[in-house]
């Protein structure tokens, strides 16, 4: 009997003589199928979008620029005019042509509020194709060496 006692107890706490490596393989395998499918979520964009393609072709894209100053009102294709009159404006344009893109450049000044107000105005007109207009930062750069401030 003692030696049967002996071989328990030195099951249990002696040296592991095998290891058993299906657990390990398991887990392996659940984090690769995890990572596959991770893969094609990442690779597919969150977030679809327009945006316009380069060509070599003499075709011109119409584009009906919307300017927001800081103070005053807002300036279609240069024409200071107010939001009713920006909602036919807009209209007027789509119906010349039904590819037109609208362009809002905001001034930074501008309250989000204003900018969301333009753009609804324009989407009530049935403009879909919206673009923000911005200046790159190496642009904005050499305009402050020219003028000499911010």
């Amino acid at each position: 009997m003692a030696s049967a006692g002996q071989s328990a107890r030195s099951r249990r706490g002696g040296i592991i003589e095998g290891i058993n490596v299906t657990p390990l393989v398991d887990i392996t395998l659940v984090l690769l199928i995890i990572f596959i499918v991770t893969a094609k979520i990442v690779v597919a964009p969150a977030v679809p979008l327009d945006l316009p393609h380069a060509s070599q072709s003499e075709e011109v894209q119409a584009v009906l620029s919307v300017v927001l100053p800081a103070e005053g009102p807002v300036q279609v294709d240069g024409a200071a005019i107010d939001d009713a009159a920006l909602r036919e404006r807009a209209r007027a344009a789509l119906s010349r042509d039904p590819q037109l893109r609208a362009v809002i450049q905001a001034d930074r000044a501008v309250s989000h509020g204003r900018v969301m107000t333009v753009l609804d105005t324009l989407k009530a007109a049935g403009i879909a194709r919206v673009a923000f207009g911005a200046v790159r930062p190496e642009a904005e750069a050499h305009a402050v060496e020219r003028t000499g401030h911010q």
